[in-house]
């Protein structure tokens, strides 16, 4: 018995090794995971920063062009204004807000962006919500028509939009350009909207029908609250196209000055101020300032919004 007793703890020594071998690796492979985890997260984002860093260069050059005296733009390049002594001035921008029709000009754009982010938004909810949750004949058709729309041009559209404009008089008209955005913009619209509410749960709906609401109270009540995300995103993106926009005002306004906007203000201050890129720096980082705030001020939607109704459950 004293023998057997005695054999006992080298047999379990000798057992409990290979699962404490076998423990030790797993450990290494956890953490040799874990740093390479680490690693490939660290690359990924210091390329992202690399990325945006470079990205914004050409921002931020015209920045601090638009705050240095004419001599030495035309003399010396941007970065040579980052080093001591700084000579910063807001001449500039004075001489931009100074300048003839620019203020109606920045209030003109605010006239033609907002409606053509807002009538967008709405429509193109009201029709997205149709689209998931409605059933009509030829509801599918429909919409694959609607988001075929996509890939075409809107250059082709001008002239016959033009064309029927011009016949009831709506050229030059606040309604031409406003019509003309909400149009090109809807299909998008329709596009991101419907993928997001078709992602969201239908027990969530069928409760409400039980509960005797009607569509317009489920839409207002409990669609859009949830749809916070994906309408942020899209006024980013429409708002911006709208507000950039060069080629629709030009031809729907007819280059009237009274309802220009600052697209159009810059491009004849081109032609007026060729030489003084001064003003052109300062007037250009002007148009840039609104959509910037915009986009800061709704980026934490953005990443949802651009993702609704990729994933589902």
């Amino acid at each position: 018995m004293s023998n057997i007793s005695g054999q006992l703890p080298a047999s379990e020594t000798l057992n409990d090794q290979p699962a404490k071998r076998a423990g030790r690796q797993r450990r290494r492979s956890v953490q040799r995971r874990s740093l390479q985890q680490i690693f490939s997260q660290s690359v990924i984002s210091a390329i992202a920063i690399c990325i945006g860093l470079f990205w914004s260069v050409p921002t931020f050059g015209l920045f601090v062009s638009s705050l240095r005296p004419p001599e030495l733009i035309s003399t010396t390049g941007w970065w040579t204004g980052l080093t001591l002594p700084w000579n910063f001035t807001l001449q500039n921008y004075q001489q931009v807000l100074q300048a003839q029709g620019f203020g109606q000009a920045f209030l003109n754009s605010l006239i033609i962006a907002i409606p053509g982010t807002i009538f967008p938004l709405l429509i193109g909810s009201w029709a997205a919500y149709a689209f998931a949750w409605m059933r009509f004949p030829g509801r599918d058709l429909l919409f694959f028509s609607i988001v075929a729309l996509l890939v075409v041009p809107l250059q082709i559209a001008l002239v016959p939009i033009l064309s029927l404009f011009t016949a009831i008089g709506l050229t030059g008209q606040y309604t031409a350009i406003w019509l003309a955005h909400t149009a090109f913009g809807l299909p998008f619209s329709i596009f991101l909207l419907r993928n997001f509410f078709a992602s969201l749960p239908s027990d969530l709906l069928e409760s409400a029908h039980i509960d005797g609401a009607s569509h317009l109270r489920i839409f207002w009540n409990i669609i859009l609250p949830l749809a916070l995300p994906a309408l942020a995103s899209l006024a980013i993106f429409q708002f911006m196209w709208v507000w950039n926009d060069l080629l629709v005002a030009l031809i729907f306004l007819g280059g009237n000055p009274q309802h220009a906007p600052m697209t159009l203000t810059i491009a004849n201050l081109v032609g007026s101020y060729g030489t003084d890129y001064q003003v052109l720096t300062a007037a250009a980082f002007i148009s840039m300032a609104l959509p910037l705030l915009i986009f800061f001020s709704l980026q934490r939607y953005f990443v949802r919004g651009i993702l609704a109704g990729s994933l589902k459950g």
